[in-house]
């Protein structure tokens, strides 16, 4: 509750309270220039929006998660672990910035094509590099040592039809006490993860069956299906964010003293999610069928009651509540409630 209410301060200070104005202003005596003065307000507003956040991050970091036995981050680790993220931030955003700003400039009416296949290249980009190049700098990822657990492993994989890069184990311990495994990347860079936490707190049949799980998604196509989702809500964006651009009353409204290409990239980042806002329960819908769909794609090759017994372990270890509110569950929840999942894979194990 804290969080949103100061976001919702933030944004409105930002907006219609002249934050981003008086940035651009300070700026423009200093770096007139475009596309730099343009992508130095961007970059000085992201600023803000972190430093704000940062007490927070802190707060639920060493107070909160330490507080119920997760964390296991230490001061150096978090400070290391956001200067890289800031590095690797400016690495990649600031050449994009520069090249959309550009692209906005120079490309006339249609320039938000022109940036959406830029984002699109670059988005695919990192999916694919990720695994390899980018989540190394902040964790170490070692091959599955367990050779029995490696061979049953790779006879799901087998029995799934699925080809990857390896399996490995994340030191997510080093941060969290939280146990969770993922797939990540596209191509020759697939690769599956559980994190060290999870394969001391799950036997070899359990962790075989919340590896099914996260396979069925690939396997259900749910990955591309999103990445889909996602290039058409950003080309829709941009198209709308072409046609505001060109409209006097969407600086004017949300607190810009003038129209330009910086304001108006700003302007749609920051207000378009209180108007997205109430299409969330349909995202959440949607993800939580698709997590009961690779429930039931894991207890066609996995015994079900393997995931029911990871899951029940999984909830307890994580703390999470077995019994949310339903209203909120609805509208914001990526997963169905715990009783939900186990009673649906109960009715499967029966069958």
């Amino acid at each position: 509750r804290i969080d949103t209410l100061i976001d919702a301060l933030l944004v409105l200070g930002l907006t219609v309270g002249g934050g981003i104005d008086a940035l651009d202003r300070l700026w423009v005596r200093a770096v007139p220039r475009e596309p730099w003065h343009g992508t130095l307000v961007i970059l000085s507003v992201l600023l803000v929006v972190a430093l704000v956040g940062l007490p927070l991050s802190l707060w639920s970091t060493f107070k909160v998660e330490a507080r119920f036995g997760f964390n296991r981050t230490t001061p150096a680790l978090f400070i290391v672990d956001r200067l890289k993220g800031l590095g690797l931030g400016l690495l990649i955003g600031v050449p994009l910035l520069l090249a959309a700003l550009e692209l906005m400039r120079y490309a006339g009416s249609l320039w938000w094509l022109y940036v959406w296949v830029l984002w699109l290249c670059v988005s695919l980009g990192l999916t694919w590099a990720y695994p390899a190049l980018i989540a190394p700098l902040f964790n170490r990822f070692s091959p599955l040592s367990d050779a029995a657990l490696r061979v049953r492993i790779e006879s799901l994989l087998a029995r799934c039809g699925f080809a990857s890069r390896g399996v490995f184990v994340v030191d997510g311990s080093r941060r969290s006490a939280h146990g969770n495994a993922y797939f990540t990347g596209v191509g020759r860079n697939k690769r599956i993860v559980f994190f060290d936490t999870l394969m001391g707190t799950l036997e070899p049949g359990e962790i075989e069956a919340v590896l099914a799980h996260e396979l069925g998604h690939f396997k259900l196509h749910h990955i591309r299906a999103r990445l889909l989702v996602s290039a058409v809500l950003a080309l829709a964006g941009l198209a709308l964010l072409g046609w505001l651009a060109g409209r006097p009353w969407f600086y004017a409204g949300l607190g810009l003293s003038g129209a330009s290409n910086h304001g108006a990239l700003l302007l749609f980042m920051i207000a378009a999610p209180a108007f997205t806002f109430f299409v969330t329960p349909l995202g959440a819908s949607w993800s939580r069928r698709h997590e009961f769909a690779a429930d039931a794609f894991a207890a066609r090759h996995t015994p079900a009651a393997a995931l029911i017994s990871a899951l029940v372990k999984l909830y307890r270890d994580n703390a999470s509540t077995l019994t949310p509110d339903p209203l909120h569950s609805q509208f914001f929840d990526s997963h169905p409630p715990a009783l939900a999942r186990i009673a649906r894979l109960g009715g499967l194990q029966r069958e």
